[in-house]
C-alpha cells in the first residue's frame, strides 16, 4: 500500500489535469502522445481542442486527438475527428492522411458479414470519396484492397440472404433476392450458384402453386433456364438444371402451353 501511495505521489498526471497551466498541459499531452501513452494524452487534448481553437497549436492538437481516439480503439470518434481535421485544415500537408484515416476507421468498424452492413456501406462510401479525391495517392492500392474486402462482405451477405429464402422454401422471396444478386454482383464467385438456385426456385414455386398460376410460372421456369444456360454453358450445375428443364417441359405439355 505504501508503495502505491508513493507511486501516486510521484505521478504528475493528476496534478497536471487539475492545476497546471494551459501551456504545461499542452507540453504534457504532446509528450504523453509521443510516448504512446494515448489514454493519458486523450483527456488533456480534448480540453485543449476548445482552448486552442483558432491558434497556431490547434491543428496539432486536433491531429493528435484523432490519433489518440484511434489508438485507444474508439474508431467511430476517431473517424469523426479525422474528417473534422480534413475539413478544418484543407491546406494542411496531413489532410490526405487524415482523409484516409477517417475512411480506414469506418472500415475497422465494419462488422462480420452476418450482422447489419450499414457500417460496411458507409466505409465503402468514405473510401470511394477518398479514391476520387486523391486518385494519385500512395494509399490508393491499400484503399482499393480494402474496398474489395468490404464489397465481398456485402456479396456474401446478399448471397446468404437469398439462399436462406430458398432453404426455407420462401420461393417468391428467393426469386427476387437471387435475381437482384445476379444483377448487383455479376462478377461474384457466387453468381453461378445463385443463378442456378433462381431456376430451381422458379420450378419449385411452380409445382407448389395453385393450378391457375402454374402455366405462367412454367414459362418463367423455362425462361430462367434458358438465361442460365446462355450465361453458364459449362456450369457445374448443368446436369441438375437440365433435369429441371425436362420436368418443366413435361409440365408445359401437360398444361398445353403453346408459347
Amino acid at each position: 500500500m505504501a508503495m502505491l501511495l508513493l507511486l501516486a505521489a510521484c505521478d504528475p498526471y493528476p496534478k497536471m489535469v487539475r492545476k497546471a497551466s494551459i501551456e504545461m498541459k499542452y507540453q504534457y499531452a504532446i509528450e504523453a502522445y509521443e510516448k504512446k501513452e494515448y489514454a493519458r494524452a486523450l483527456p488533456i487534448l480534448e480540453e485543449l481542442i476548445t482552448i486552442y481553437r483558432g491558434t497556431a497549436n490547434a491543428e496539432k492538437v486536433l491531429y493528435y486527438y484523432a490519433y489518440c481516439n484511434y489508438n485507444t480503439g474508439d474508431h467511430i470518434l476517431a473517424a469523426y475527428h479525422f474528417k473534422s481535421f480534413a475539413k478544418t485544415y484543407p491546406s494542411s500537408p496531413k489532410v490526405e492522411e487524415c482523409s484516409y484515416m477517417a475512411a480506414y476507421c469506418y472500415y475497422l468498424n465494419s462488422p462480420v458479414y452476418s450482422l447489419d452492413q450499414a457500417d460496411t456501406r458507409l466505409a465503402i462510401k468514405e473510401l470511394q470519396t477518398f479514391i476520387n479525391t486523391y486518385p494519385k495517392s500512395t494509399r490508393l492500392e491499400e484503399a482499393n484492397s480494402i474496398m474489395s474486402k468490404l464489397r465481398f462482405k456485402l456479396e456474401l451477405k446478399a448471397s446468404e440472404i437469398a439462399k436462406q429464402y430458398f432453404n426455407t422454401s420462401n420461393y417468391k422471396a428467393a426469386i427476387v433476392a437471387l435475381a437482384n444478386f445476379a444483377k448487383d454482383y455479376p462478377d461474384s464467385k457466387f453468381v453461378e450458384e445463385c443463378n442456378f438456385l433462381l431456376v430451381k426456385s422458379h420450378y419449385l414455386l411452380t409445382v407448389n402453386s395453385i393450378e391457375v398460376k402454374k402455366p405462367e410460372r412454367i414459362k418463367s421456369t423455362l425462361e430462367s433456364y434458358n438465361k442460365f444456360i446462355d450465361k453458364f454453358p459449362q456450369s457445374t450445375y448443368l446436369k441438375d438444371a437440365q433435369a429441371i428443364y425436362e420436368q418443366a417441359l413435361r409440365l408445359k405439355d401437360k398444361y398445353k402451353i403453346t408459347t
